[in-house]
């Protein structure tokens, strides 16, 4: 297979509208209705992603962690409040196009099981209709690359990837379009700690080299620690606290002591006092 040529455009979307902030959630409530009754699983929640930083969610389960990223990327619609990403409506994250704004990576990878991997990372630019073959195959070798596969993986199948190499074909596939916003789902969940501190360590070099927004649900601590601008802590129906994880560790809340502060936290925290690749 022959090297693919230097960095092609990978499609023309529709120029970003420069805004101060990624993402605007304001006044959100999300309420699951069933005829046992109403679960409230968000209540006047408010948060703020700044562009360029890294944002962190954690929070026990049931908090909504992943229902509140599905809704930013608008595959799902909270019962009241308004969510703006990148200046628009999250509704329209839903549209043709959305993904040259927004690339998602899912908990589990979400590869195609009958695509090979450059299949799968070259779908959404196939998905346009408007490249030719041979731009789509060049740009999809370089995203390969740029996560750390190699062009003799391109071929492989999902079912011959290890855990690592699936996320990385999956974030290799979300970033296809070149969008400024990259949310992740659990993105080393699975990974064993030497493929989990390897995707950290490509997260945190893509951020840098590409300029990204990322949102993160995670509870992995390592990862966590090692990759976060800020974390937003998710308790009470609500964002408890945003800041930095010093800022998040001072806070008194009985899942902060327990998350930050049990027998994990502290030996998080001790690995990477003084090493963290915190951007």
């Amino acid at each position: 297979m022959n090297a693919p040529p230097e960095a092609p455009p990978a499609a023309t979307p529709a120029a970003t509208p420069t805004v101060a902030n990624a993402v605007e959630v304001e006044k959100l409530w999300t309420v699951f209705r069933s005829p046992q009754g109403d679960a409230v699983v968000h209540r006047d929640l408010d948060l703020t992603v700044a562009r360029g930083e890294t944002l962190s969610i954690v929070g026990g389960s049931g908090t909504g962690k992943t229902v509140l990223l599905r809704q930013i990327l608008g595959l799902e619609t909270p019962t009241r409040g308004r969510i703006t990403v990148l200046g628009q409506p999250a509704a329209l994250m839903g549209t043709r196009g959305a993904a040259s704004r927004v690339g998602m990576l899912f908990q589990h990878g979400a590869l195609f099981s009958a695509f090979n991997v450059l299949e799968n990372i070259a779908f959404p630019l196939r998905e346009l209709r408007t490249l030719p073959a041979a731009l789509i195959r060049d740009a999809a070798l370089v995203k390969l690359q740029m996560v750390g596969l190699s062009a003799k993986d391109a071929t492989k199948m999902p079912s011959d990837l290890s855990g690592g190499m699936i996320k990385r074909a999956a974030l290799a596939r979300a970033l296809i379009m070149d969008p400024p916003l990259l949310l992740l789902d659990e993105p080393t969940a699975g990974l064993d700690p030497e493929s989990a501190d390897g995707f950290s360590e490509l997260l945190c070099s893509l951020h840098r080299e590409l300029k990204l927004t990322v949102v993160m649900v995670t509870h992995d601590l390592d990862t966590l620690l090692a990759t976060s601008s800020r974390i937003a802590v998710l308790a009470d129906q609500h964002v408890l606290v945003t800041g930095t994880a010093q800022e998040v560790m001072a806070t008194p809340h009985p899942f902060i002591e327990h998350f930050f502060h049990g027998a994990r936290g502290r030996r998080a925290t001790e690995l990477t006092a003084g090493s963290a690749i915190i951007p």
